[in-house]
């Protein structure tokens, strides 16, 4: 049988069955879901499982140039050029960070700093998870292979992955596909890498515009939507 599995770094958790067939399939991911789904529960800070700061980040650095009543559109667009640049070329994630900044002061006509967008950027592997999430992917652990898919680059993985505290049958980076999700490119990636179909794969995702989109478009049809209420939830 061919097998395989992943996570998503800061925002996906894709898991094969490692079972020849979905006969097999089908009780191991009931008994996954009825062990483990608890564990994925939502937390109070409503974010997905590595802490992703950006948002807070960002309100933090513009305070004193954005005020309150204008932050949540100037964060709406932050994300959104975030997501843009995702959709090109790969490049850098410094680089696509930057010009994320670089373009979202364009258009609220501020200085744009370097240093300050650097700072920014050596912030993002310090990140942490969620405290649900290191004992969640342990337990899946000991039925499951687990795989990452992440956004980041080869430099910067294995920090997030040490903190997470999990075993991990294998990382994969945007850097080693040379495209960043949701473009399906970094799914053929993975899938091929694996050597598995996609319905031998359980997705959990904290993102629908990353991951769970691209993921259904490449024919991956076990899927978990976990809300962590830091995008778009329908």
């Amino acid at each position: 049988s061919r097998q395989g599995t992943r996570i998503e770094g800061c925002s996906t958790v894709v898991v094969t069955t490692c079972r020849p067939g979905p006969l097999r399939a089908i009780p191991l991911m009931a008994r996954l879901f009825a062990s483990v789904a608890p564990l994925w529960k939502t937390t109070p800070s409503g974010r997905p499982p590595t802490r992703f700061r950006m948002s807070e980040v960002a309100r933090e650095m513009f305070a004193d140039r954005i005020t309150a009543d204008r932050m949540e559109q100037f964060l709406a667009d932050f994300t959104a050029y975030r997501f843009d640049e995702c959709l090109g070329a790969w490049q850098p994630y410094d680089v696509l960070l930057k010009n994320s900044i670089r373009r979202l002061c364009r258009k609220w006509k501020l200085q744009y700093l370097d240093a300050e967008a650097q700072q920014y950027y050596d912030g993002v592997s310090t990140w942490g998870p969620h405290e649900d999430v290191p004992a969640g992917l342990a337990k899946v652990a000991k039925e499951i292979p687990l795989v990452i898919l992440s956004n980041a680059m080869d430099s910067e993985i294995q920090k997030n992955v040490a903190l997470l505290g999990a075993p991990f049958h294998r990382v994969y980076t945007a850097q080693q596909a040379q495209a960043y999700k949701p473009r399906l490119q970094a799914f053929e990636f993975m899938i091929d890498s694996l050597g598995c179909n996609p319905e031998d794969l359980l997705h959990v995702s904290s993102s629908l515009r990353y991951d769970l989109m691209s993921a259904d478009d490449m024919g991956i049809v076990n899927k978990v939507f976990v809300n962590r209420g830091h995008g778009p939830g329908n």
